[in-house]
């Protein structure tokens, strides 16, 4: 054996001790998460699946949808869902592969695989779903990731006549245009087979409270994050490896998504609102809200001065005005 030979065998043999350490360790963070943080709704069968979700109030049908790296509990922080089950049935989704809601079905989950599943296949599971729980004309509203799969169920209702088509659509700093550069090595590195295989179990089984904190503060920049919501949303269960692949690969792979949804933009004529802070550096407002409002004629946006990425959390009362514009616009109210 050469000494090149010898040095890539004790690589190779270094790396697999390390995977499978950070691979147990992981696999007890996992166990402990999901002993903390439990399914707090119901699930229901789709091909391939099952989706959770929770499903309270009375009244027009609303769907709720939340972001990168983040799950149903979203939505139940700080009263929000209360706010709207006074008025409306809100049926609250984790979307596929994040919080319990298995991936799309046919997508590689491997640990070397780089596959992510579409706003489109989202869509596509999730509008299932709700078929399958009796939900008709719903309003789709959407945070982040989930207001551009709120964006593709209203696509899809322009090839299906379903009676869970989109009423009205309402986004929250929802992704809506193709967007100029790359993703930054976070994705790059994650989002790859290495970094699946590898990198992901290592962050999942080292991460501490205060970079989860550091991080989530990150993306309420430039305003903090409330107290106890990074405890609230059970932030690690997104930490989990198979959660942490299904999240990076879903955004690193979500450019060309985009461009083929803005393909269909100019049919779409349901009621849109968008409610979008002028702050968010993680969705820029120029980029997004400012430039889809100049094609689809049917879209309003409301700017929220100074405000960043969670503008549903930070401003709470406009998150609700939003949805009723939505519902009003679309004769729902």
């Amino acid at each position: 054996m050469t000494v090149a030979h010898k040095v890539l065998a004790y690589a190779a043999l270094t790396l697999g001790a390390v995977a499978t350490l950070t691979g147990c360790n992981s696999a007890q963070r996992v166990a402990k998460t999901e002993k903390a943080y439990p399914p707090v709704g119901q699930f229901v069968d789709v091909t391939g699946g099952k989706v959770h979700y929770i499903r309270k109030g009375s009244g027009p049908e609303l769907i709720l949808l939340h972001g990168a790296g983040g799950n149903l509990r979203d939505w139940t922080f700080d009263g929000l869902l209360e706010r709207l089950t006074d008025t409306y049935t809100v049926t609250a989704f984790d979307r596929p592969g994040l919080g319990y809601t298995d991936r799309v079905p046919g997508i590689p989950t491997g640990a070397f695989a780089t596959i992510g599943d579409s706003p489109q296949a989202q869509a596509r599971m999730l509008r299932e779903a709700a078929g399958k729980l009796g939900i008709t004309d719903p309003i789709v509203a959407g945070h982040s990731f989930g207001g551009t799969v709120a964006i593709a169920w209203a696509v899809a209702g322009l090839d299906e006549d379903a009676p869970h088509n989109a009423r009205a659509i309402t986004s929250f700093a929802g992704v809506a245009m193709p967007w100029p550069g790359d993703l930054g090595r976070y994705y790059t590195i994650n989002g790859s087979a290495l970094g699946g295989a590898f990198v992901i179990p290592l962050i999942s089984s080292v991460a501490s409270d205060s970079q989860i904190e550091m991080a989530i503060d990150g993306v309420f920049a430039p305003q903090p994050a409330p107290a106890g919501y990074t405890q609230h949303v059970g932030a690690r269960l997104t930490l989990r490896p198979d959660s942490f692949r299904a999240n990076v690969r879903q955004v690193n792979k979500l450019y060309p998504y985009v461009v083929a949804l803005t393909a269909r933009y100019p049919e779409l004529t349901l009621p849109i609102e968008i409610l979008h802070g002028t702050a968010d550096a993680t969705v820029p407002i120029d980029i997004h809200a400012r430039e889809i409002v100049k094609i689809v004629l049917s879209v309003r946006v409301r700017e929220l001065e100074g405000v960043g990425h969670m503008p549903h959390h930070v401003a709470p009362l406009e998150t609700v005005d939003a949805i009723a514009r939505a519902a009003a616009r679309a004769g729902l109210h």
